[in-house]
């Protein structure tokens, strides 16, 4: 078995590229929004677009373009993208908003008393818009790198 050909498998690059280009495409974006670089974002989970979503519809997206959009392995990726998307806008978007909410009670507990004051993250999941932002995002990178590999 020749390891090295992993480098040739496309839907592999195809979700890659996709959530690269979104985790870097959230530092400029949240730049215009609050005028500081954070350059942390580009490891960091929640933002726009989402490379969560990003990821998974690439990877869905490939699999359809090289495998047929009739087989049963791009069903079982379309099925992974509803479980991502959902998680990352339902679930995970509720923990964060908890994790604000009890942060500001800590915040409003803490004040005057020495205890800890370590903030729990507050982005983990995702707006809808945010998650349909990863989703173009996923199709148009897969989409390109299609048209460049063919």
């Amino acid at each position: 078995m020749n390891m090295l050909a992993v480098f040739q498998n496309h839907v592999l690059w195809s979700a890659l590229a996709a959530w690269g280009l979104a985790q870097s495409l959230k530092i400029p974006l949240d730049y215009f929004h609050s005028r500081r670089w954070n350059w942390a974002l580009l490891l960091n989970v929640g933002g726009m677009p989402s490379s969560h979503a990003a990821l998974v519809v690439a990877a869905a997206h490939a699999i359809g373009l090289y495998e047929g959009f009739v087989t049963p392995l791009f069903g079982l990726s379309v099925v992974i993208c509803m479980v991502v998307i959902y998680d990352a806008t339902g679930i995970r978007r509720q923990a964060g908003i908890h994790a604000q909410t009890i942060n500001i009670l800590v915040d409003e507990l803490l004040r005057g008393h020495p205890v800890s004051d370590k903030q729990l993250r507050e982005v983990l999941g995702h707006t809808p818009l945010e998650a349909l932002g990863g989703f173009i995002l996923g199709l148009v990178v897969t989409q390109l790198l299609w048209f460049l590999w063919r």
